[in-house]
């Protein structure tokens, strides 16, 4: 075990002498091996360096991460990609130009510098390049392209906040990097760029009607849909194993707004009869539905982004009301929706009620 030491920086990216003390003492602990959290516009990022194959353990340790679970590599320079990759396919050129930095990762094939061990075993390599002002001075000052999954424990809700990290990694890792809350709160969108026809892997905050927009054809991989084989390899983060679970049982309620909340009530009663604690996942607008248990709302349907910025905090929140069933009610699959249900939809393990 080890003592997690907890450094504050600002979120501004106006950074005071402290922080640049502060991020050159991060990337030190980066480039000698260890692990640091820090903070990115999507979610808090585990990192340490990716052509490093003991350090890219590391992280499948801290995390308890299954080792054919990809990482991705986090860069600050266009000119940081071309070492890693075979090619750099127009799709991928034109996605990079266009969307970095930003919350959108991209597949290419990889070169022979990044090692199996960063990639879970596979021939291709995951790419980002953040735009928050301290990930991406981290990943410069540490000089080497830095892999950083989502810093939480393999399954949990992924952490938005410095307190999240702690609570699941303390012990595990040398720093954390505390830059305030996130912005987004959803994982990057992931798009593969090897094939001729690009494929979303994982929807996030570049949706699917921008990317068709940029590109014409994209190609949606099944894995989006619904659960994944035991079986299956995964081509990237997210897509086969249970991710951004709450402890408790979680249903969603899917139906017009009336019959959900009829239904969600009914769920509420029954399980308090039984005496479990019960929670609710509402929004600003339907929340006065519900007039028993744990009512939470997410945000207002008519902001995505305050649902998807406090999803997982949120489902936190329950674990820490000790919340022994959840029922959550469903969203749109158009545009960054398409990104919140499918977090939903793995925090569920897809259990969907019809109503």
């Amino acid at each position: 075990m080890v003592k997690t030491e907890i450094w504050k920086i600002s979120d501004s990216g106006h950074f005071t002498q402290e922080d640049r003390k502060h991020l050159r003492g991060a990337a030190d602990i980066i480039r000698g091996g260890g692990l640091v959290a820090f903070p990115t516009e999507t979610v808090y990022g585990l990192g340490a360096n990716a052509l490093d194959e003991r350090a890219a353990a590391k992280i499948y340790e801290a995390k308890g991460r299954p080792s054919d679970n990809p990482l991705i590599a986090h860069i600050s320079s266009l000119e940081e990609l071309e070492p890693l990759i075979a090619r750099f396919p127009e799709a991928g050129r034109r996605l990079a130009e266009t969307f970095w930095p930003g919350p959108v990762t991209l597949i290419f094939e990889k070169s022979g510098r990044v090692p199996y061990g960063t990639t879970g075993g596979l021939k291709t390599v995951a790419v980002r390049m953040p735009s928050d002002p301290a990930a991406a001075e981290l990943i410069r000052l540490s000089g080497v392209p830095v892999a950083a999954p989502s810093a939480n424990l393999s399954g949990r809700p992924s952490p938005t906040r410095a307190e999240h990290v702690r609570q699941d990694l303390d012990g595990r890792i040398d720093l954390i990097l505390d830059g305030g809350p996130v912005g987004i709160g959803l994982e990057s969108t992931i798009v593969d760029v090897t094939e001729e026809i690009p494929v979303l892997l994982r929807p996030g905050a570049i949706t699917m009607e921008m990317l068709r927009e940029l590109l014409g054809e994209v190609r949606i991989d099944p894995a989006i849909l619904g659960p994944v084989g035991a079986d299956a390899r995964p081509r990237a983060p997210g897509m086969k194993y249970r991710h951004y679970a709450p402890r408790a049982e979680m249903t969603l309620v899917e139906g017009g707004s009336a019959a959900v909340a009829s239904r969600i009530r009914e769920l509420v009663d029954e399980r308090q009869k039984q005496g479990y604690t019960v929670g609710v996942i509402c929004t600003d607008e339907t929340k006065e539905s519900y007039p028993r248990g744990l009512v939470r709302s997410i945000g207002a349907r008519s902001d995505e982004r305050s649902v998807a910025r406090n999803l997982y905090a949120l489902l936190r929140e329950f674990d820490d009301l000790g919340a022994d069933y959840i029922y959550s009610e469903k969203f749109s699959d158009e545009r960054l929706g398409q990104a919140i249900m499918n977090r939903l939809n793995k925090a569920a393990g897809y259990r969907v009620l019809k109503v």
